[in-house]
């Protein structure tokens, strides 16, 4: 349990294998119960290009996501990584941004194997390109 009070849903681990290990899934997004209990699976999607996994991510909320992340490196290869984001617009409460903030460590152990984390309060900081320049610079 996180230092907020909030707990994690086994779902959560659950569902994420199926995006890490059986490819089935492009994307899941996570948040915190609306009584700030535990942290759940909102939504998945499967084969979403990464605009309409970003348009899937509340304007006026916070959330957390997992995305599979594939770009082409350097040399031209076909790579993919799972990176973690924690969604947090200027426009949310603040409260539910100290809570995001507050479960976020306690969410990101349960899930292994995240290549990298983007924090974002607008999408011009989740961008395709700046989630790539960070893939390629770690």
């Amino acid at each position: 349990m996180a230092a907020s009070g909030v707990g994690v849903k086994d779902e959560c681990y659950s569902v994420y294998q199926d995006l890490k290990l059986g490819r089935k899934l492009k994307y899941i997004i996570y948040k915190i119960s609306d009584n700030l209990k535990e942290v759940e699976v909102e939504k998945t999607g499967e084969k979403a290009d990464y605009d309409a996994f970003l348009e899937e991510l509340p304007s006026d909320n916070c959330r957390y996501a997992v995305y599979d992340f594939e770009y082409t490196n350097e040399e031209g290869g076909k790579r993919s990584k799972i990176v973690f984001y924690t969604w947090s617009p200027d426009v949310a409460r603040i409260k539910m941004k100290m809570v995001y903030a507050a479960t976020k460590e306690a969410i990101k152990k349960k899930l292994d194997g995240i290549y990298i984390e983007v924090q974002c309060t607008d999408l011009a900081e989740a961008s395709y390109e700046t989630v790539l320049e960070k893939v390629n610079r770690k």
